[in-house]
């Protein structure tokens, strides 16, 4: 059957090293930049993006002087509609052999072919030809979009947002979606904490992979109030009820009045000395702290805090052999520690300083009342999300001591899990999001290196773990991090710098500059990046009660097995 699409214009030149060129017979007004359209030849379909609106004329004088009342109106419009018009730059991205018309004995042929294994399936492939001159060009229609994004309700296809032009649903695939790192970028008030929640509940609800998501703000556990508009946002702990388990820090906080399912101590021994020097910026550690910090450790391995934390800065006055009295360290405290190892006491005590605001830190304690980090990754074998609100913890410290030192952990449990399926044929380990907000603090050039997560977007897809980071500054955030993102979904940005790290490494990022540069503030946003077959600017769905009715309404019923699962049993 036929595909009744809008037609809009048709081909008059480009390249593959140039955009496509297209004469449009309708109204300039009728087609927004980032268009998806399709150009039909043949047994070829070529699919792309508008990317400018150019107007022209066949001779300047028609375009500089206005025809009407010159002449009668039946000629000016026929003046009008020869002589001016606009072009569409549309850049090609993927193309898709389409065959003959069906019933045609071509077709049968060629279906015929196929089906022998002489030849190929049709499969989505990029531009490698080009059409010919006056190919038609066509506004894409609802079946040319799941063709390319997947269709709705199939698999792990989950919509994302609709087409600007005809409102039809645009779907990104979840479980591709999770084998590598991922990014949601936008301008503060743009919307990017909304786009995640719409993407976490996507994951949970289709149960693709556990999320762990360090919630630095409190936004995404508990019901909550929209800054700006004053409405209520319901959070994922409402609608996922055990699923999804939301973690205090600190023994007895409660999150925005409400009890979380438990809370999160850490013991002094977790605390290594890497984690310290990931905090460099942050307590203004100098180049001797490595070497500080060495000492400890070799002095008192994994007690090296707790024993830290417990000495004095005092001296006592002693006797010596003719009578004099003097001051030295107390027995107990750091000089006397120094001088014993031969470390620069100057340089302990100023670290000992620095690290006070760690020693008072509640959530830190000899001894946790349970193993809060090994429920965190015990819930996360078992299928279960959890939220980490950060509660009244929320300085830059907090943040990226307890966020570095729970997923070192996590590493270490799923690189250790993947080893035992590979090496033994153990259980598969369970693919796994960690959802990273102001991502820029953890992974910018300075921090990369050090911190855990630069590892995970690096390397750590292979053990069934990824990033999903939230920011609104990519530019900040270290471009070899940048490199390895899969898909990117981003919202309007200002900074051309910030603009131009999101495009790194893709495709006509020339083209798409400023199609970024001119989204709506809210609700619109740009699909990018491996985990989408091509760029498309996308009005993304609202996070409401019709979302909720959307996702959830037609869940399926639920064997008593799979909801002991849900439980952790």
């Amino acid at each position: 059957m036929q595909i009744q699409r809008k037609q809009i214009g048709y081909l008059v030149g480009g390249g593959l090293k140039e955009n496509f060129r297209v004469r449009l017979t309708v109204s300039p007004q009728d087609i927004q930049e980032g268009a998806f359209v399709v150009i039909q030849s043949g047994a070829w379909n070529y699919y792309g993006i508008v990317t400018d609106i150019q107007l022209g004329a066949t001779d300047p004088r028609f375009a500089d002087e206005q025809m009407e009342g010159r002449f009668p109106a039946h000629i000016s419009r026929a003046l009008h509609g020869q002589t001016l018009y606009a072009n569409l730059e549309v850049l090609p991205n993927l193309m898709l052999e389409t065959g003959p018309d069906e019933g045609t004995p071509e077709y049968l042929q060629w279906r015929g072919m196929i089906d022998a294994g002489l030849k190929d399936a049709p499969r989505i492939l990029p531009v490698k030809n080009v059409p010919p001159h006056h190919a038609q060009v066509f506004l894409a229609d609802q079946a040319d979009i799941a063709e390319i994004f997947g269709a709705v309700g199939k698999g792990g296809n989950f919509v994302i947002g609709y087409t600007r032009e005809q409102n039809h649903p645009v779907c990104i695939d979840l479980d591709k979606f999770v084998q590598r790192s991922s990014g949601v970028f936008g301008a503060t008030g743009t919307g990017k904490s909304f786009l995640t929640r719409l993407v976490l509940a996507g994951l949970m609800h289709y149960n693709k992979a556990s999320v762990l998501v360090l919630d630095m703000h409190n936004e995404y556990g508990f019901d909550d109030v929209a800054s700006d508009t004053k409405q209520p946002v319901t959070g994922l702990k409402s609608r996922f009820k055990s699923k999804v388990r939301v973690v205090g820090l600190g023994a007895g906080s409660t999150i925005r009045g409400q009890v979380p399912d438990f809370n999160l101590e850490i013991a002094m021994s977790d605390v290594s000395t890497a984690d310290i020097e990931t905090l460099s910026r942050e307590l203004n550690l100098k180049d001797t702290t490595p070497t500080t910090l060495n000492a400890l450790y070799g002095s008192f391995r994994n007690d090296w805090f707790l024993r830290f934390k417990s000495m004095n800065r005092e001296e006592v006055e002693i006797t010596d052999e003719k009578g004099k009295t003097k001051k030295v360290p107390h027995p107990e405290s750091v000089a006397a520690w120094a001088n014993e190892t031969g470390v620069n006491v100057m340089a302990a005590e100023a670290l000992h300083d620095k690290l006070r605001r760690l020693f008072g830190s509640p959530y830190i304690v000899e001894t946790p009342a349970s193993d809060s980090v090994r429920e965190i990754i015990g819930s996360l074998e078992n299928g279960q999300h959890v939220v980490l609100s950060f509660g009244e913890h929320e300085s830059d410290l907090d943040y990226l001591l307890v966020s570095n030192l729970l997923t070192r952990k996590i590493r270490n449990a799923w690189e250790h899990k993947t080893n035992e399926f590979r090496t033994h044929g153990k259980a598969e380990p369970r693919p796994l999001v960690i959802v990273v907000e102001e991502a820029h603090k953890l992974l910018n050039r300075e921090m990369a290196a050090q911190t855990t997560f630069a590892t995970i977007a690096r390397e750590l897809r292979k053990y069934y773990v990824t990033l999903l980071i939230v920011d609104q500054r990519p530019s900040q955030i270290y471009d070899e991090v940048m490199s390895q993102l899969g898909t990117r979904i981003s919202g309007w940005l200002g900074d051309e710098d910030d603009i131009h790290a999101v495009l790194s490494g893709l495709a006509g990022r020339d083209a798409l500059r400023g199609m970024l540069a001119r989204l709506q503030p809210k609700e619109e946003v740009l699909l990018l990046g491996w985990g989408v077959p091509m760029p498309l600017p996308v009005r993304s769905r609202r996070y409401d009660e019709t979302f909720w009715k959307e996702l959830l309404g037609g869940k399926e019923k639920r064997s008593k097995e799979q909801n002991l699962k849900e439980l952790g049993y």
